[in-house]
């Protein structure tokens, strides 16, 4: 593995084709924003390429897309964005591709080093860095890609309100509208708009709130029954991992996620002091400090769950 800056990632993208894009499993904005502007940028120059993802990608980011269908291919190159761990990319996808990871592009800093190229660098959102790379390959930022980066840039951020903005982000987000991104869209179909199936799945699984440690932790439970009841699935999950952190006076929100196999997901949403980075790594996750996941090991919820809130419970005592 070695590690490279904007213009070199742009270097060994420019002597490549038939490249495929690699995006992790429960797609969000911004590994999806990452991806597609990459594939509008190097379909701009000349490029064979294409994005996969494992699971299904939701509609809502379908003016992503290209408007053409690619033509398949043989992958010749690899690249992957947003992704800190081949494991993230989904059972499927790591059987293919775990070890065969010619360049990452990431913004999380517990990136396991396993790309052969590494563009790494802390920011609020990979995008930031997909957008460096285009500009190294002297990409015109298109509508397009302007929107597939605003989306990546808002959605990673809040909106613009975590604390892992930057005055680069707002200055980068600026950019894209300068570009045309339809950010007014994005902002609604991102924060403002709800399925009816969403909003089943949020009753129902507001109803399985639990509270610990005097108010200072809230754990929601997400279930494949839920799914069911609702008519919702993995993908209008984006939003739901915030809920418990926004309950007054919880510093670590806590969201279990059954998968169709039985396992759990656990999505960590902290305040300051708490690192939700380091508390997942304990279980073998990672992730930023106010935003971090990991996987329960096993299939015994109830074991899993408890050492989990006993990793919460010690640093919360340190306060």
């Amino acid at each position: 593995m070695r590690k490279v800056n904007a213009a070199e990632a742009a270097e060994l993208l420019k002597a490549q084709d038939s490249i495929l894009i690699l995006t992790h499993r429960n797609p969000d904005g911004d590994t999806l924003g990452s991806g597609f502007a990459l594939l509008h940028g190097l379909l701009a120059l000349g490029k064979t390429v294409r994005l996969q993802c494992e699971d299904e990608i939701h509609k809502k980011y379908n003016y992503m897309r290209p408007k053409t269908e690619l033509p398949a291919f043989e992958p010749k190159y690899v690249v992957a964005v947003d992704i800190a761990d081949e494991k993230l990319l989904g059972p499927t996808l790591f059987a293919e591709y775990s070890g065969e990871i010619d360049l990452c592009i990431d913004h999380h800093m517990s990136n396991t080093l396993y790309a052969d190229a590494l563009y790494l660098r802390e920011c609020a959102a990979t995008c930031e860095l997909v957008y460096e790379v285009l500009c190294a390959l002297g990409v015109e930022i298109t509508k397009q890609m302007a929107s597939c980066l605003y989306t990546g840039l808002s959605t990673d951020t809040g909106c613009f309100c975590y604390s892992n903005v930057t005055p680069e982000t707002h200055e980068i987000a600026a950019q894209m509208l300068r570009c045309g991104a339809d950010f007014d869209n994005i902002n609604r179909i991102m924060f403002e708009t709800k399925t009816w199936t969403y909003l089943k799945l949020e009753e129902l699984v507001l109803n399985s709130l639990e509270t610990y440690f005097d108010g200072r932790c809230a754990l929601i439970t997400i279930t494949q029954k839920m799914f069911q009841q609702s008519g919702s699935n993995e993908s209008e999950c984006d939003g739901i991992a915030s809920l418990p952190r926004k309950i007054e006076g919880v510093l670590v929100g806590v969201t279990l996620r059954e998968r169709k196999d039985g396992s759990y997901k656990v999505s960590l949403r902290t305040y300051a002091p708490m690192d939700a980075s380091y508390l997942c790594s304990k279980m073998g996750g990672g992730g930023h400090a106010r935003a971090a996941g990991c996987d329960l090991e096993g299939k015994d919820l109830a074991d899993g769950k408890q050492k989990l809130l006993e990793i919460i419970r010690t640093e919360l005592e340190k306060i």
